[in-house]
């Protein structure tokens, strides 16, 4: 055998061991790309990605806009109070707003007193008779409790008739005649016979 054929030999030789490496290390890649099952190895680690959506803000409370339930406000079953007193109109100087008489007692007094609507008042006592002037406020004031509605509550006659010794008042206002001792609890008629005997002339 002759060098030649021992190079192109070796070179066979050398030929074949590279193929076999190469093939070699293809089935170790080919190893580390397949599981046992022969399917395509999956990554063991697994990336989990976890999104925090935040609440939104609370929006404001928008403004009602249906009207607020009126309170069960019931009709009261109470008694309406009294209507306030307002003063009388007065319809020309000459007239007689209120005449008031006050008779009896031991002396057996007769006194008479007369507011017109000019606001002068007339006195008249044992003959003798007298006219002042009122003030604005003097008048009005009268006229006020002369518009009182508890006036037309109070009875026509209301005294007591087993008292001789009391002054009897007799008054005429509004069209009507009012006589009484004050022995009755009558508030309103009260007021306006203590507002006219101020007038009275003082013995």
């Amino acid at each position: 055998m002759t060098h030649g054929d021992i190079a192109r030999r070796e070179t066979k030789v050398l030929s074949r061991s590279s193929v076999m490496v190469c093939a070699a290390a293809a089935l170790a890649l080919a190893g580390c790309s397949s599981g046992d099952d022969g399917k395509a190895a999956e990554p063991t680690d697994e990336t989990v990605v976890t999104a925090t959506v935040s609440d939104p803000p609370p929006s404001p409370a928008s403004p009602s806009l249906s009207p607020s339930s009126p309170s069960s406000a019931s009709p009261s079953a109470s008694v309406p109070a009294s209507a306030s007193p307002t003063p009388v109109p007065v319809t020309g100087p000459d007239q007689k707003l209120v005449t008031m008489t006050v008779s009896g007692g031991f002396a057996g007094v007769n006194r008479e007193v007369i507011l017109r609507g000019d606001g002068t008042v007339r006195t008249t006592d044992s003959g003798e008779s007298a006219v002042r002037r009122t003030t604005t406020a003097q008048f009005t004031t009268l006229r006020t409790l002369l518009g009182d509605p508890a006036l037309a509550d109070v009875p026509a006659f209301a005294i007591d008739m087993g008292s001789a010794d009391k002054f009897q008042y007799t008054l005429q206002f509004d069209g009507r005649t009012v006589m009484t001792d004050r022995s009755a609890d009558e508030p309103a008629l009260d007021r306006l016979i203590g507002a006219l005997e101020k007038w009275l002339p003082t013995n």
